[in-house]
């Protein structure tokens, strides 16, 4: 879909380097709209507590010479969305905790079922323990009706994410750098998968490299989006006790795995448990906690909206084995753009079908 002005000028100001999201809802606090943002001038931004001189002509250069242009054109390249906070489809737990990032890029779909995620982190160089331990919770989680959250790492987040689709579950990937390069690069044909049944998200500009200060940043959405995060397999000095820190401070359950005394790579998870983290044997403890199984009706044989043609009728009752992309329902119902897109106009007209985030569509 087209950014309207106001997406465009929030993405503006969300190129700006160095301009996060506290500066960024101060500036909007104080000045009404990203477009006044765009149009201050260097000392009309300094007004604003916490920018000096030097960050208002930083700001006020970068706002006159950045190609919002050229970052529309990698979205529409990656067919990636961008999700405003306050406005439809930004998801309503993220927007509650602090330092939310005012805009969220997409590759994928998010759902409304997604509200019931929980996170599941742990240390890249994991055990064969922990990898087990990561794909059973995760596949029993999406069997389970729950969304699972991992960030794509290399390790647990990897074995969170297959175990989950391997149960033909819904998962979703938090990523600290920019949509059009995926890292670590060997998890790429993982991520194609991730967003086909599911999305991959970041608060990156869509070129931007993946910093090593970016990922205790990028922790904090994954917290934010769950239910809950279970720490799988933590060093004492592990980014994933980040994670278990932003969770607490937003409320959210930490849950934590235990591993042997004398394994280091447990080390982080043990001491979690000593300091009140919830420990996790298996499925049945999560659940316990998290209030059980996600009630989810099954599909049932639903009566199609009067007055559709034929190709209309087609694509609804295609569309009964879940969300599908625009080009995969070209190519397994063998229709034309055009003849596709009229098809589903139709039907988004009647209110039997709707278009979410990514280009994709499901029944209503």
């Amino acid at each position: 879909m087209p950014l309207t002005p106001e997406v465009r000028d929030l993405l503006a100001l969300h190129m700006v380097p160095g301009l996060g999201p506290r500066l960024t809802a101060a500036l909007l606090e104080r000045f009404g709209s990203a477009a006044a943002v765009r149009q201050a001038t260097a000392s009309e931004l300094q007004s604003v507590p916490h920018i000096g001189p030097k960050l208002a002509r930083d700001f006020h250069a970068a706002l006159q010479t950045l190609d919002v242009d050229a970052e529309v054109a990698q979205l529409e390249r990656f067919e990636t969305s961008v999700l405003a906070m306050g406005q439809p489809g930004y998801p309503a737990a993220l927007a509650e905790v602090a330092s939310a990032p005012p805009l969220l890029y997409v590759r994928g779909g998010l759902l409304p079922t997604d509200t019931n995620a929980v996170a599941l982190v742990g240390s890249r160089h994991c055990t064969a323990y922990g990898r087990r331990v990561a794909e059973r919770l995760a596949g029993d989680l999406a069997r389970a009706g729950y969304t699972v959250i991992s960030g794509l790492a290399r390790g647990i987040d990897g074995a969170a994410h297959r175990g989950a689709l391997q149960a033909g579950g819904r998962t979703l990937a938090v990523l600290a750098g920019g949509l059009s390069r995926i890292y670590p690069p060997e998890h790429a044909d993982l991520a194609r998968e991730v967003q086909a049944s599911g999305a991959l998200l970041t608060e990156a500009t869509m070129m931007q490299q993946p910093l090593p200060e970016m990922f205790p940043a990028r922790n904090r959405i994954i917290s934010g989006l769950s239910r809950g995060v279970v720490i799988i397999e933590a060093a004492q000095q592990s980014g994933a006790l980040i994670t278990a820190r932003h969770a607490l401070e937003q409320g959210r359950d930490v849950f934590a795995v235990p591993g042997p005394v004398d394994s280091a790579a447990s080390a982080g998870c043990l001491d979690l448990i000593r300091q009140g983290a919830k420990l996790v044997r298996g499925i049945d403890d999560l659940l316990e906690d998290l209030g059980g199984s996600v009630v989810t009706t099954a599909p049932t044989a639903a009566t199609p909206p009067p007055g559709l043609d034929d190709t209309q009728r087609r694509v609804w009752e295609h569309l009964a084995g879940g969300v599908k992309h625009l080009d995969e329902l070209a190519q397994q119902l063998e229709l034309n753009v055009q003849q596709l897109s009229g098809a589903l106009f139709a039907l988004e007209m009647k209110k039997a079908v709707r278009r979410v985030p990514g280009g994709r569509y499901e029944r209503t």
